[in-house]
């Protein structure tokens, strides 16, 4: 197995920090593979936040479902969707854009989650351990307000950083599903009774079935927090696309590709 897949395998999420700094060579080296990640079309829509301020780690560890480790992390970074910057440049340059809409915001989550990604394995081949926070994507109004977000930037995903301690670093990884519960052959495949309960196993060990399902269920699908996310990003999503702000939707039912007539690649 060559290093870089022995490292993919080998990442763990890390909730506790020796409290050793991150050197700033180290960082920008994060920053940097962060920046060389594929991106739609190479536009790169996206910002990172790099929260240098303990004042705003210390409210994001509360805004974002009361987790005090976040406080204690060397590094955090807030990845924000951004379709600002080109919406900006394409009116400067006479181009007198459409408002951004949904499919715009998921081009752009995906380039800020792929960037995220290159960022946390940078970190993980330099020793240094690393936790997403999905929450960052809760009670988008006070974290547009905390940030001075503009319109087009929504904060998608949050990412922490620092060197294990040695728990963390002989606490055993979660298993991961078999590949044939995640992997299928040309057409969707709805999995059904055995091959469900298969799948779930690697996550509830010993458990009952149903009884693990219902605490999971009760736990995370059906939590506060849950629900709050997904008002929140209807919150974002609605800024975004303007059904907020009586903004024209400029939707366009051409089905051509503006420029050479070529869809965006990825890079």
């Amino acid at each position: 197995m060559n290093p870089i897949i022995e490292s993919l395998w080998k990442r763990k999420s890390v909730r506790a920090y020796t409290g050793q700094q991150i050197s700033e060579e180290d960082k920008r080296l994060i920053l940097q593979s962060a920046s060389e990640a594929a991106s739609a079309g190479n536009q790169q829509m996206y910002t990172i936040l790099d929260i240098t301020d303990q004042n705003l780690k210390d409210t994001l560890s509360e805004t974002c479902d009361h987790q005090p480790f976040i406080a204690k992390a060397e590094m955090v970074l807030v990845f924000c969707v951004d379709f600002q910057k080109w919406y900006d440049a394409f009116s400067m340059a006479g181009c007198n854009p459409r408002h951004p809409q949904a499919g715009d915001f998921m081009l752009a989550a995906m380039d800020a989650a792929i960037a995220a990604q290159n960022a946390v394995t940078a970190a993980e081949s330099l020793g240094i351990g690393s936790c997403y926070i999905g929450d960052i994507m809760e009670r988008y109004e006070i974290h547009r307000e905390l940030f001075g977000l503009p319109d087009y930037a929504v904060p998608i995903l949050m990412a922490v950083f620092g060197y294990p301690t040695e728990q963390q670093k002989e606490r055993k990884k979660p298993l991961r599903a078999p590949l044939d519960f995640l992997v299928h052959e040309n057409h969707y495949r709805r999995l059904a009774g055995e091959e469900l309960r298969n799948g779930i196993a690697p996550n509830r060990g010993d458990m009952d079935f149903e009884e693990w399902m219902k605490r999971f269920c009760s736990r995370k699908y059906h939590s506060g927090f849950s629900l709050e996310m997904s008002r929140s990003i209807q919150a974002a999503l609605d800024h975004f696309c303007g059904r907020d702000q009586n903004k024209d939707s400029e939707i366009s039912g051409n089905s051509e590709t503006p420029g050479n007539g070529k869809p965006s690649e990825t890079l």
